[in-house]
């Protein structure tokens, strides 16, 4: 029995010291209030999302909420408004396996709302389940969308600096290694899935540190940021059915709840003082080296030229800057099948907000997404 008892007190003591040192979250600090500034959350309908949605909304922040699901996400507005108080909480929908999607949302957001002060590319995917892409699903969602989007709401950005982007990106970047002459091949199997995602994880945190480069200056900084182990959604979505019930105690027990997932990425968003560490990757509340691949500044460089071909933005190989307004070289609206029933028409969900930023900005913008050029091959 001694033992026994022994045994219990050690594996109690291993554990709370893993708790505390590997799982629980350094708690975010950073701006108190966010009255009059607007915040975008993809992927905010759970999970980390979700949360960090939620703390955004209860420093007063008008936040949107850019999920896939219209159903999920007009429930998840619903539930935020009723737990933060704040009013100022809207769904809208977007869909980043879909760059028509994603044009769609970005002219709907600039015609409704004057304001963008932080944006946070949280949404993922870390399988492709039982759909079947002639590209690279996990790269699409996971980096491509996240990339277009990015650019294609940046004036905007730039017209409220200082503002931010935070890339929720991965340790699994680690892992990544990315091959430039099959970047969008499509991904068959769970083995070609587990590097993929580990390779979309890696071109996060090269944008985020290209993105710091090419907008030096500005008054837009961008942090990559490592939610740590999390019992999400991303975690649980693509077992089998039966596992599942078997993982999620173990999940409970050495994972992070969502609130404390959403920490780091909060702490990117708001944290005073962190302006001259643009670019790099965060972890628990704080800079961490990435790996030897992660810092390449040519791989970055060339990650950016073949992501805006892959967006549809033209070869740039001549002018990177992400100054100029982006001109859709196709028409990429084929919907992914991953597509919620037609993007073509995005619906704003929640209380109301007349534009007041630049028609200027916003009539140039809808006349550039509608814009089609002749098919490449």
């Amino acid at each position: 029995m001694e033992t026994l008892l022994l045994g219990a007190g050690l594996l109690l003591g291993a554990y709370v010291l893993v708790y505390y040192n590997l799982v629980k979250a350094p708690p975010c600090g950073g701006i108190g209030s966010l009255r009059g500034r607007t915040a975008v959350v993809t992927g905010a309908n759970s999970g980390i999302g979700k949360m960090t949605a939620l703390e955004l909304a209860r420093r007063g922040a008008r936040v949107v909420l850019a999920c896939r699901s219209r159903e999920r996400g007009e429930a998840a507005a619903f539930d935020l408004r009723q737990e933060s108080g704040n009013n100022e909480i809207i769904f809208m929908a977007l869909d980043l396996a879909s760059l028509a999607s994603v044009q769609a949302f970005a002219t709907a957001f600039l015609s409704s709302e004057p304001r963008l002060d932080i944006l946070i590319h949280n949404a993922g995917i870390s399988s492709c389940g039982r759909i079947r892409e002639a590209f690279n699903l996990l790269l699409r969602v996971n980096h491509v969308g996240p990339f277009l989007l990015t650019h294609l709401l940046l004036p905007r950005l730039k017209s409220c600096a200082p503002s931010r982007v935070v890339v929720v990106s991965s340790a699994a970047h680690r892992r990544g290694r990315l091959d430039f002459t099959r970047l969008d091949c499509p991904v068959v199997g769970w083995q070609q899935e587990l590097r993929a995602y580990a390779d979309s994880k890696l071109a996060n945190v090269l944008f985020a540190r290209e993105l710091a480069t090419q907008l030096e200056g500005t008054g837009v900084t961008c942090y990559a940021a490592h939610p740590g182990p999390v019992n999400s959604e991303l975690f649980l979505r693509h077992l089998p059915g039966w596992l599942c019930p078997i993982l999620r105690p173990l999940a409970w027990l050495v994972l992070r709840a969502p609130q404390g997932g959403a920490q780091t990425p909060l702490y990117c968003a708001l944290q005073e003082g962190i302006e001259p560490l643009s670019g790099r990757y965060f972890a628990n509340c704080r800079v961490e080296e990435v790996s030897p691949a992660a810092r390449d500044d040519q791989a970055a460089h060339r990650l950016w030229k073949a992501t805006k071909k892959l967006a549809g933005l033209g070869p740039g190989e001549d002018d990177d800057s992400p100054d100029e307004e982006p001109r859709p070289q196709e028409d990429l609206g084929a919907p992914s099948s991953l597509d919620a029933p037609s993007s073509e028409k995005t619906t704003v969900s929640g209380p109301s907000q007349s534009s007041q930023g630049s028609p200027d900005l916003s009539t140039l913008t809808q006349r550039r997404i509608q814009m089609k050029a002749e098919p490449t091959h």
